[in-house]
C-alpha cells in the first residue's frame, strides 16, 4: 500500500520545501488576520500625524489585505515551479515575486485614485496622491518584509526538519530495540515445536519473520490502525507461544476506524511492556485487556495489565517506549494527542488518546 498521506513537495536539493502551502484556508486566514491586525496598529500609529483614523483604518487595511492575499494568491501557484529550484534561487524567486505583486498592487490603488480625482474633479482621501512617494516605500516595505517572513519560513522549515529527523531515528531505535532475550526465548519455543509439533514451529517461524520484518525494516512513519494491530496480534501469538496459558489478551476493539492513519509501532511497544513487565513476572499469568473506542474525531486506547510488587521496581524500562511514542504522537498530531499512565498498585494502564484521521481512499470499521 503506498504512502496515506503525500509528501510535502521537495526542493532541487531533496529537502522538504520551506514555503507553506499558502493554497489552504489556514494560512488565507493568518494573512487576513495579519493584515487586520497591522492595519490597526499602523492607523493607531499615525493618528497624531492624519487625525482621521477612521478613514486611515479603512484605506491601510483595504490596501494590505489587498496586497496580502495577491501576494498569497501568486506563490500559492508558483509553489510548485519554486519548489523544483535551489534553495538560493527559490529564495530569490519567492522575493521577486512578493515585490513586484506589492508593486502591481500599488499602481493599480494608484491609477484607480488618479482615474477617481479625474473622474469627480478632486482626489479621495481613500488612494494616494503622490505616485513615487508611495510606489517606492511599499517597495522598500515588501523587500524588508518579505526578506524577513522568508528568512522564518526557512528556519521553521529547518526546525521541523531536524525535529522529524529526530522522531525517526527514535523510530529506527525502537525498531531496533527488540530484546535478545525475546528473540532467544522465541527461537528456544520454535525449536521445541519442531518435534512434537513441526506445523505450529512452521507458523511461529513465520510470525516471527513477519515481526521482525515490520519492527527492524525502515517503516514508513504512518500506518493505518488496521496494520498497527496486526503487527501487535503477531507480537501475541509469538509470546503466546512461549507464556502459555499463562497469557490472556482480550481485544475490545471493535468500534475502531481501521483505516485511521497511526504512527508506526504505536501498541506493540505497549503490548511489550504490558506481557513482559505485568503477566511474565506473575506466576499464575494473568490478561492484558487491549480496548479502543473513537467519537469520530477522536481515537481513545488504553492497554492495561496486572503487576507484581516485584515488577514494580523494573518498570522504569517502560518509560523509554512510553516518551517515544508521546514524542511521535506529537510529531504527528501537534498539541492534539496525549499519553497518560494509571498505577494502581495491582493495575497498570497507558492511554493514548489523538485525532481520528482518515485514509480518504478507504474509510472504514474494524471488524476483529
Amino acid at each position: 500500500m503506498s504512502d496515506p498521506q503525500p509528501a510535502p513537495a521537495p526542493g532541487a536539493d531533496g529537502r522538504g520545501f520551506f514555503l507553506p502551502d499558502f493554497c489552504e484556508a489556514r494560512a488565507v486566514l493568518a494573512i487576513v488576520l495579519i493584515a487586520a491586525l497591522l492595519a490597526i496598529v499602523l492607523a493607531l500609529a499615525r493618528q497624531t500625524v492624519h487625525g482621521a483614523f477612521w478613514i486611515d483604518l479603512a484605506r491601510t487595511s483595504a490596501y494590505l489585505l489587498w496586497a496580502g492575499l495577491s501576494c498569497a494568491a501568486v506563490l500559492c501557484k508558483a509553489r510548485p515551479w519554486l519548489a523544483g529550484k535551489p534553495l538560493r534561487a527559490a529564495v530569490l524567486g519567492a522575493l521577486g515575486l512578493l515585490v513586484g505583486t506589492v508593486a502591481v498592487v500599488s499602481e493599480v490603488v494608484y491609477w484607480v485614485g488618479h482615474a477617481w480625482a479625474v473622474r469627480t474633479g478632486s482626489p479621495s482621501a481613500l488612494f494616494p496622491a503622490r505616485h513615487w512617494s508611495f510606489l517606492l516605500p511599499n517597495l522598500l516595505i515588501a523587500a524588508i518584509v518579505g526578506s524577513l517572513t522568508l528568512r522564518y519560513f526557512y528556519v521553521t522549515s529547518e526546525w521541523r526538519r531536524s525535529v522529524e529527523l529526530e522522531a525517526r531515528s527514535r523510530i529506527r531505535a525502537l525498531q531496533a530495540r527488540i530484546r535478545p532475550h525475546f528473540l532467544f526465548n522465541s527461537l528456544n519455543t520454535v525449536a521445541s515445536l519442531t518435534r512434537s509439533d513441526p506445523a505450529r514451529a512452521e507458523e511461529a517461524i513465520e510470525d516471527l519473520a513477519d515481526l521482525f520484518r515490520v519492527s527492524l525494516s525502515d517503516a514508513r512513519a504512518q500506518i493505518t490502525l488496521r496494520e498497527e494491530l496486526e503487527v501487535a496480534r503477531i507480537y501475541q501469538r509469538i509470546e503466546q507461544l512461549r507464556l502459555g496459558g499463562r497469557l490472556q489478551v482480550r481485544w475490545k476493539v471493535a468500534d475502531l476506524p481501521v483505516d485511521a492513519i497511526v504512527p508506526s509501532l504505536l501498541l506493540q511497544p505497549l503490548l511489550e511492556n504490558a506481557i513482559g513487565h505485568g503477566i511474565e513476572p506473575l506466576p499464575e499469568g494473568g490478561t492484558v485487556l487491549v480496548e479502543g473506542t473513537s467519537d469520530g474525531e477522536r481515537i481513545t486506547i488504553r492497554i492495561s495489565n496486572p503487576v507484581s510488587a516485584t515488577a514494580k521496581a523494573v518498570r522504569s524500562g517502560n518509560r523509554m517506549a512510553l516518551d517515544n511514542i508521546r514524542q511521535r504522537l506529537e510529531l504527528a498530531f501537534p498539541g492534539r494527542a496525549s499519553v497518560t499512565v494509571e498505577d494502581g498498585g495491582e493495575q497498570y494502564q497507558a492511554t493514548l488518546q489523538f485525532p481520528q484521521v482518515m485514509d480518504p481512499g478507504r474509510p472504514g470499521r474494524n471488524h476483529w
